[in-house]
Order: structure tokens, then C-alpha cells, then sequence
């Protein structure tokens, strides 16, 4: 059983303040707009890929038409639920919380029926006994009820380093502090510009003034010049031979952009996402020679590794022993521009100056979803004749 002095659940919970003395909680981090992206950008990328079927392995691999499970996966896990909002939610609570969960109802003889998303909150994932062999279980609360699952009828999708029950968030450990300090620098240009954006200025008198006449110009020159609403609509009028001297830098001056700028590619850093996906675009160049190389980095090293203990999770509990396996379909991330896109289609045609085809204008055309052309399933295979000319079969 995870227990309240797991520090996981007490950071969770907000009850460990960032360096930065604000609370970061999955809540609060997501009103950070980098965080949001961030988050907003691996799980938009995850939950537009199709899942497909398969079965055998190499050369003998096939697709397998299943519409039931196809849809299940692509469409509707279950009657409350699209595919996508579903696979979006499993990424939100990987990078926020650790884990995810669902779970599998079963027709009374172990057929899948339906998936259904569980919340990060309503699991707990146990050990069964204390053995290093044991199964885990779930305690799961509708709300109504808690009821208990073996672990076959509970898909758990892990995060970075489980430990065969909790997983680390991307939030509560890498992003932590950056978040911290984001939401304090947020908290204060709200402050600032909710004051009028105006800087700290000392009043200076050549009278001495008591207790209550210092109260009463203080509270009256905070009455007509502080606030949005105040800002800028009254000139600053001072009699009694008064002086009026600024004493705080602007938000230029104090650096404060340039940190906010540098805590989104902290943040960024910390998802393994390009700066340029979430709109800052100062260090672009920092993957690759390009915006298409960094896409692709985006796709290997931060998308890659989360696709896989998806995949693997759905396989060992929806296709055991059935020799189908699920895989998510990554060539639409993959795919370059169209002058590249036409480079890498010409050469698997075949041709003059190419070789032998590997691909037939038909697999071409499924590629780019466009309907099959009669005579258009054959391969371009140069022959040699007797005058020593290139023939294709």
C-alpha cells in the first residue's frame, strides 16, 4: 500500500512547497503556460496516432482486420469516451501524476467488452503478499464503492522509473522547481501590472508630518494612482513643496522577462520538448540544422519511449497468448516535407538511376490514403537483355 508519508503523494497534495515558496500541484502547474503546452503537445501528438493490428513477426507480419478492437482503440473505449480525449488523459496523468489507469470489463466468458478510463486519484495499486514474485491488485473507488481487480483487468501505464506499482511524474520530479519558479514570477507581474505597472515611489516632504497625516497622503495616493484602473488617468499633482523619486527598477531592468524566458526552457527541458513547439523560439537551433530535425529528435527521444510502455501494456493484457499485438502508427509524425516525402517515394519505386523498386505505385498511393490503380501492384525490376539494355518487368 502507498502510504501518506510517500513524499510523491504529499507533493501531490501540496504539501511540500518549490524553492520558490509557491505550492506546485497538477492543478496549479497547468495554469503555467509552458507546462500546459508541454503537456498539451505530447499527449495532442500520442492521442491522433491510429492503432494497428498485427500478427506474426518479420517478413511474416500482417495486418489483422478486427473492427471491434479497432474501434475499441481508436474510437470508443467505452460509451462515455472517444479515443482520442481517452489516450490524451493517459498522457495528462503520465507526465502529472506518474501513472495511468483503466480498466478492462470482460463478458462473462473473458471476452473484452470495454475499456474504461479509471482517475489517478480512484486507484491504488497493492501487492498482493509480500513476495518479489506477487501480483499487484487494484483498489479502485467509483465513487460509490471501492471495489478490488486482479492486475489482468487493470491496464496501469507507467511513466519514467516505475517501480512496479508508482511511477515519477515529470511534474513532481524534473519540472518541479522550474514550475515553482514560474508560477511565483506569474503571481508577480500580476502584482505588478495589477498596481498600475508603476514603480515604488518615495514622497518626500520638507515639513515634518506625524503618524496620521503620513496615513492619510499614503492612503489618498493610493487611491488615485494604483491600479489598472488608476493607471495613467490622473496626473500627479504635488503641493507643499512635496518631491516625487522612483526607487525600483522597471521589470526590463530587473530581468525579469529574460527569466521567465529562460523558465520555459527549463520547463521545456524537462517534458523533452522543443522550445519552438511551445513558442520560444530563441534557441531553435539547438537540435539539429533545422525545425524538421527537431521534429524528429521530438518524435524519437520524447514521444518514442512513452508509445512503447503503451503499446506494451496493451499487448500483455489484451492480446496474451493470441499471437495479435497493437502498435501505433508513427509515419504521420515521420513524415518529412513533400520535396522529401517525393525524394523517398521515387527511390522505393525504382527506377533509372534507383535500382529495384521495393515499393508498388499502390503502396504508394495507400500511403497517402488514395484508392488503389489497376495494374499499379507491380515492382520495378531492371533486367538485362543481350544488347546489354535495361528492361523492367
Amino acid at each position: 500500500m502507498v502510504q501518506s508519508s510517500d513524499p510523491r503523494i504529499v507533493e501531490f497534495f501540496g504539501g511540500t512547497p518549490a524553492s520558490a515558496g509557491v505550492y506546485v500541484t497538477p492543478d496549479s502547474a497547468q495554469r503555467v503556460s509552458a507546462v500546459f503546452a508541454c503537456v498539451d503537445r505530447i499527449a495532442g501528438a500520442v492521442s491522433t496516432l491510429p492503432i494497428k493490428l498485427y500478427k506474426g513477426r518479420g517478413a511474416g507480419r500482417g495486418e489483422v482486420e478486427d473492427d471491434f478492437l479497432f474501434d475499441l482503440l481508436n474510437e470508443q473505449p467505452c460509451a462515455a469516451w472517444t479515443a482520442a480525449s481517452h489516450w490524451q488523459r493517459v498522457l495528462q496523468f503520465i507526465l502529472l501524476r506518474g501513472d495511468s489507469f483503466a480498466l478492462i470489463k470482460r463478458t462473462p466468458l473473458g471476452a473484452i467488452k470495454e475499456i474504461i478510463p479509471i482517475p489517478w486519484e480512484s486507484c491504488v495499486p497493492d501487492r498482493q503478499s509480500l513476495g518479489i514474485d506477487a501480483r499487484n491488485m487494484y483498489a479502485v473507488n467509483d465513487g460509490y464503492t471501492a471495489k478490488g481487480y486482479d492486475q489482468d483487468d487493470v491496464l496501469h501505464f507507467p511513466g519514467y522509473g516505475f517501480n512496479g506499482l508508482r511511477s515519477y511524474s515529470v511534474l513532481s520530479w524534473g519540472a518541479r522547481q522550474a514550475t515553482g519558479n514560474a508560477i511565483a514570477m506569474d503571481e508577480f507581474s500580476g502584482r505588478f501590472f495589477a498596481d498600475g505597472a508603476h514603480p515604488s515611489i518615495v514622497l518626500k516632504s520638507p515639513k515634518k508630518m506625524d503618524e496620521a497625516q503620513i496615513a492619510l497622503l499614503q492612503a489618498s495616493f493610493r487611491n488615485k494612482y494604483s491600479g489598472i484602473t488608476n493607471a495613467h488617468k490622473l496626473p500627479l499633482v504635488l503641493t507643499e513643496g512635496m518631491d516625487a523619486q522612483e526607487i525600483s527598477l522597471s521589470a526590463q531592468d530587473s530581468q525579469l522577462l529574460e527569466a521567465r524566458k529562460f523558465q520555459v526552457i527549463d520547463i521545456a527541458r524537462a517534458f523533452g520538448v522543443p522550445p519552438h513547439m511551445i513558442g520560444e523560439t530563441s534557441a531553435s537551433t539547438s537540435w539539429g540544422s533545422g525545425i524538421e530535425s527537431m521534429g524528429r529528435a521530438f518524435v524519437s527521444f520524447t514521444l518514442q519511449p512513452h508509445l512503447v510502455r503503451l503499446e506494451q501494456e496493451l499487448n500483455r493484457k489484451l492480446f496474451r497468448q493470441t499471437g495479435i499485438f497493437a502498435e501505433f502508427d508513427r509515419s504521420s509524425l515521420l513524415e518529412g516535407d513533400a520535396k522529401s516525402q517525393a525524394e523517398y517515394f521515387r527511390a522505393a519505386l525504382g527506377g533509372p538511376g534507383s535500382g529495384p523498386g521495393w515499393m508498388s505505385q499502390n503502396d504508394v498511393r495507400a500511403k497517402k490514403y488514395m484508392s488503389p490503380k489497376p495494374g499499379g501492384d507491380n515492382l520495378f525490376i531492371p533486367t538485362t537483355q543481350s544488347n546489354g539494355a535495361k528492361n523492367e518487368k
